[in-house]
């Protein structure tokens, strides 16, 4: 059977096609163009430079266990962001205030929202370049830390001072010194007292290598007690032309059961790092010190500073000599006579008190 199908085509060519009306295109047209200008404007907000400040850059610091209202606080506190509402948009939307991270993070000058934020979420902190020179006491690294870390100098004190805290390093409240030398250690700045302790321990056992066990042990000295000698030969002279020649007559005087007669570890037991000249009463004063070494035979328990590198090593390659007294030369050099006759010491140590008295050294 043959079925025919026939399509009246002519009515639908012949139809009249009507135009859309021209209010419905203007109204599309302005739709369009407020989506444009939303996107536009959500991408200049979002990934356009947003930082308040005209330095270079900025730290910011987020303290552990800050909230989401801290950090946005500390944004518009410190004028790092124009707007830290978007920030906080930003925030809500992918859950940043379930995991915040503390640390210290460098924001550049015109870094946008969205570049901020990701390296907040992720955790992308700048360490802390912390360099340690010389330093005194114990007190004084507790202080440093404090300045550039988020613990505070007490957690640091109540570590060195714990002879338990130490065990585990081989040290006790006495020696905990001898870990910390001269450097620059890049530590995060969130990292708890006993961390950072740890890293800058793992400098002295870098530092410790063969070679330099072999040459404490051949001076019959362990390293804290090589790191001790060593701080006082740090104070006693700046000339590194000296500082072998100063570190033989100490060892020699150890050797011989001799006093060590230091000044400077006079200046540490009274806590008095200014004093030019060290008379009877001062030795008199630190008489009840350990670290009175005119009054206490051998080495003090521990150092009187952070020698450098340079001057732990200056004692450990010190030159075989005689010498068992020295005293600054009587002029401006910075260097020192040396000489194994106390009669010639003597002599000596009188004209150098002559030239402090011709310049008025008290």
């Amino acid at each position: 059977m043959k079925i025919e199908i026939r399509i009246k085509t002519s009515s639908i060519l012949n139809q009249e096609i009507v135009p859309e009306p021209k209010h419905n295109m203007k109204t599309k047209n302005i739709i369009l163009l407020l989506l444009v200008a939303a996107i536009a404007f959500g991408g200049w907000r979002f990934f356009g430079s947003n930082t308040a400040f005209s330095e270079n850059k900025k730290s910011l610091y987020i303290k552990t266990g800050s909230n989401l209202d801290d950090v946005i606080n500390d944004l518009t506190d410190q004028g790092i962001l124009k707007n830290p509402g978007s920030f906080a948009m930003l925030a809500k939307a992918f859950k940043y205030d379930k995991n915040i991270k503390p640390g210290k993070y460098v924001i550049h000058q015109g870094a946008s929202i969205f570049k901020i934020f990701r390296m907040l979420k992720s955790g992308n902190q700048t360490p802390v370049n912390f360099v340690i020179t010389k330093l005194r006491t114990k007190e004084n690294l507790a202080q440093k830390i404090a300045a550039n870390f988020e613990c505070d100098s007490a957690a640091f004190i109540e570590l060195l001072n714990n002879n338990d805290s130490l065990a585990k390093y081989n040290l006790d409240t006495n020696t905990a010194m001898t870990a910390i030398l001269p450097n620059t250690y890049s530590i995060l700045w969130n990292t708890s007292a006993s961390k950072i302790f740890k890293k800058l321990f793992a400098e002295h056992e870098h530092f410790w290598n063969e070679d330099r066990l072999k040459k404490a042990a051949a001076l019959n000295l362990t390293p804290e007690q090589v790191y001790t000698l060593a701080s006082i030969v740090e104070e006693e002279t700046n000339a590194d032309a000296d500082k072998g020649k100063v570190a033989s007559v100490y060892v020699n005087r150890i050797h011989k059961n001799m006093r060590l007669e230091a000044d400077p570890t006079i200046k540490f037991a009274l806590r008095n790092f200014g004093l030019k000249r060290i008379y009877s009463a001062y030795i008199d004063a630190a008489a009840s010190s350990p670290y009175n070494t005119y009054k206490v035979a051998g080495l003090p328990p521990g150092p009187i500073c952070t020698p450098s590198e340079k001057t732990m090593d200056a004692v450990l390659d010190e030159p075989s000599t005689d010498y068992l007294y020295f005293v600054a030369m009587p002029d401006k050099s910075g260097l020192s006579t040396f000489t194994d006759s106390y009669q010639q010491h003597l002599v000596n140590a009188k004209n150098y008190q002559r030239y402090l008295d011709s310049i008025n050294i008290k």
